[in-house]
């Protein structure tokens, strides 16, 4: 028996998450893709993960595939290596477009299952950068670490922490920039917006 192939329930589809993603910040240029293929082709994600399609991605999000787009693991894929974005004929700019796609998805919150934990890492990532003025890489991992695989999952690393710590690559301590007041007044600025 074959297997049936994915069919598109036109009802559940969203004709204005094209609109949505073209007025965010990095999606302007979303509705100019004309499926040519170059941004898979250049994609190094894509070498390794042929799941990861920038291609696939946009098509679905042209034709309001809401859910599956912005719970997709792959928008939060993308390396930012540019590599896309230099060759598309299309001025898309792929590399922002997946960020502009992937804020959309922060933003629903709880509407949306995300199924990366690079938000996570992320979030963990800005909050190093608010509390020391820059990453103290041995706090981002652990609070991440902790947050999607819990103590246990944390543990399974001390082996590969040691050896950072060995090898000079991790440090013990945070080192805090001099003038905080001016990381202060960047995320004040960023709030504001």
């Amino acid at each position: 028996m074959m297997a049936k192939p994915d069919v598109i329930d036109e009802s559940n589809l969203d004709p204005n998450l094209k609109y949505e993603i073209s007025n965010q910040l990095g999606g302007e240029n979303i509705k100019r893709c004309f499926q040519c293929g170059t941004c898979v082709a250049s994609c190094p994600i894509w070498e390794i993960d042929e799941r990861f399609n920038p291609r696939k991605i946009i098509r679905m999000a042209l034709l309001g595939m809401r859910e599956e787009v912005l719970s997709s693991e792959f928008i939060w894929l993308c390396s930012k290596c540019y590599a896309c974005y230099e060759r598309c004929p299309q001025d898309v700019r792929i590399t922002e477009l997946m960020g502009a796609i992937a804020s959309i998805a922060e933003r629903e919150g709880g509407n949306i299952a995300i199924k990366s934990t690079k938000p996570i890492f992320d979030k963990a990532f800005v909050n190093s950068i608010r509390k020391y003025g820059r990453n103290f890489e041995m706090a981002t991992i652990i609070n991440g670490v902790l947050a999607t695989k819990g103590i246990k999952g944390l543990l399974s690393y001390v082996s590969d922490g040691f050896t950072m710590l060995k090898k000079g690559k991790l440090g013990l301590r945070p080192e805090k920039v001099k003038e905080m007041s001016q990381i202060e007044g960047i995320f004040k600025a960023l709030e504001e917006k």
